[in-house]
C-alpha cells in the first residue's frame, strides 16, 4: 500500500530533520540509563530495543546501564522476604544481595540483551564485576535521631557507591561493534558485591567515557518549574541556582545531581527523558525540540 502525499511528506520531514543530528552524533558515545515504565511495558521495551539498534546502525555508540528495582522487589516478595528502605535505598543483607545479583545480572540483563539482539543488534551483557568494570565502596548513611546530638550511622548492607570505573572492557566491545548492557553491581576492596544506583553508574560511565550525551529515562516528563512547565536548555550554573532556590527537590534531586556531575565531569550534555513516551530516546536525540530536561556545559 503506497503512502498518501501527506504521509509521504511527513516521513520525508522526519528523515530530513534527523539527518543533522545523525551526522553530529556519528562516532560518538551516548550512555542511556534504562529504567522505570520503559522496562516493564512490552511495547516500550521493544521500542527501546529498536531505538538502540537504530542508533548503532547509523554509527552512534550506545551504552546501556539498567536498573531493576521493581523486579528485585517482586522476587523478594515471592521468596517471602520483606523489603526495607532507608532514605529511599533498599537495605541489602547478604541474602538480598544474592537476589539482586540474580535479578540484575541474570534475568533483567539477559532480557535486555535478548531484546536488542532479536531486533538486529549485537548486545553483550555485563555487570560491574566483569572485566573489573566497577570498583565500589560501601555507602555510609547517616540518620538523625532525637536521642543523639550527632547523626547515627546506619548500616544498610551491600549498598555501594562508585569509587572508580575501568572502561577497558566497554571500549573493547564498542570497537568490536557490540552494544554493552551494564547491570549496576560493583565490587569493593573487601571482595564483596555491592548494589549501586543505576543513575549513579550511568553518570560515572558517561563521565569516564567522555560521552557526547547522557540520557536518563524516568517516569516523569523531566524537571518542572513551580507552574509545572518543563525546564530545559539549562546551564550548569542555572541548575545550581534551581537547587539553591528549592525548585529542584525530593526524588528529582538525585537525578539532577547525577546529570550535573556528569556534565561538569566532561560529558557534553545530559538529559532527563520521560521513558513512558514511545521512542523517547530517538525523539530526544534526532528532533529539534527534544522531549526532556537538557543540561549542557555551554
Amino acid at each position: 500500500m503506497s503512502l498518501t502525499p501527506d504521509a509521504a511528506h511527513n516521513v520525508a520531514h522526519v528523515l530530513t530533520e534527523a539527518l543533522p543530528y545523525i551526522q553530529r552524533f556519528r562516532g560518538k558515545t551516548v550512555v542511556i540509563k534504562y529504567g522505570g515504565n520503559a522496562m516493564v511495558d512490552e511495547a516500550l521495551k521493544n521500542g527501546f530495543a529498536r531505538d538502540v539498534v537504530l542508533m548503532k546502525t547509523v554509527g552512534i555508540n550506545p551504552v546501556v546501564v539498567h536498573g531493576g528495582g521493581p523486579q528485585i522487589g517482586n522476587l523478594l516478595d515471592r521468596l517471602g522476604k520483606e523489603s526495607e528502605f532507608i532514605q529511599g535505598m533498599r537495605v541489602t543483607d547478604r541474602e538480598t544481595m544474592d537476589v539482586v545479583e540474580m535479578v540484575l545480572g541474570g534475568l533483567v540483563n539477559k532480557e535486555i540483551v535478548n531484546l536488542i539482539n532479536r531486533h538486529g543488534g549485537s548486545a553483550v551483557g555485563l555487570t560491574g564485576k566483569d572485566g573489573d568494570l566497577i570498583h565500589a565502596r560501601k555507602m555510609v548513611v547517616h540518620q538523625k535521631t532525637p536521642e543523639l546530638d550527632v547523626p547515627e550511622i546506619i548500616d544498610i548492607g551491600h549498598v555501594g557507591e562508585v569509587e572508580s570505573i575501568d572502561t577497558s572492557v566497554v571500549n573493547m566491545l564498542i570497537k568490536g561493534n557490540f552494544i554493552p548492557v551494564i547491570a549496576p553491581i560493583g565490587v569493593g576492596h573487601d571482595g564483596h558485591s555491592y548494589n549501586i544506583n543505576a543513575d549513579l553508574v550511568a553518570g560515572k560511565v558517561a563521565e569516564v567515557l567522555q560521552a557526547e550525551k547522557l540520557v536518563l529515562l524516568t517516569n516523569t516528563k523531566g524537571l518542572l518549574d513551580k507552574d509545572d512547565n518543563l525546564l530545559t536548555g539549562l546551564s550548569t550554573e542555572r541548575v545550581d541556582e534551581l537547587i539553591a532556590d528549592g525548585t529542584i527537590y525530593g526524588g528529582m534531586l538525585p537525578k539532577i545531581r547525577c546529570s550535573l556531575e556528569a556534565v561538569k565531569g566532561g560529558v557534553n550534555s545530559s538529559v532527563i527523558v520521560d521513558g513512558r513516551v514511545k521512542h523517547a530516546v530517538l525523539l530526544e536525540l534526532f528532533t529539534d525540540e527534544g522531549i526532556g530536561t537538557l543540561i549542557r556545559r555551554r
